[in-house]
């Protein structure tokens, strides 16, 4: 299947026959490089109030959704079937509450290397939320995540990426 405006051996992730391959980036510098991704989870009230005062059966949410976006930001390669493992420099987990009961999760990851680490911010921001998910589904199982999506990223031939507000 071709996408418009791109005859299939311009795919990057395709071969010529039209058979997904990893790209080779074996030719490219190693740059820096950095990608920044925000998750979002809403929740009931009920939940929000037991996230925020640590008083969930399962114990510290916020602290557990830290490590696991961490945790996922190593094993997107793993995941994702056509990315590159990466050496990753360092990782930031935050949040924030953009609303009463709305948990924002933003991810930063840095690396210096031959190809972006969008899939890795991205990947971590989403079991961020999902970690949240798991913690809390005790108390609301209609929690939804979303939407997830890359804020900025820097570095690489393509350039800078900002999403526009």
């Amino acid at each position: 299947m071709k996408r418009a405006g791109r005859k299939r051996s311009e795919l990057t992730h395709v071969d010529p026959a039209g058979n997904a391959w990893m790209v080779d980036v074996g030719a490219k510098a190693a740059t820096a490089r950095q990608a920044i991704a925000i998750g979002r989870i809403s929740m009931s009230q009920e939940a929000a109030r037991a996230i925020q005062s640590n008083a969930l059966s399962k114990g510290d949410a916020l602290s557990v959704a830290r490590i696991a976006a961490i945790q996922a930001v190593k094993a997107t390669a793993s995941l994702i079937p056509l990315c590159h493992v990466l050496p990753i420099d360092s990782v930031t987990v935050e949040h924030r509450w953009a609303s009463e009961q709305i948990l924002e999760w933003r991810v930063t990851v840095r690396s210096t290397g031959k190809t972006g680490v969008e899939m890795e911010a991205l990947t971590a921001a989403s079991v961020a939320a999902l970690s949240i998910y798991d913690m809390a589904k005790s108390l609301d199982r209609t929690m939804e995540i979303g939407p997830i999506f890359l804020e900025e990223k820097t570095g690489g031939a393509r350039g800078d990426f900002r999403k526009a507000k």
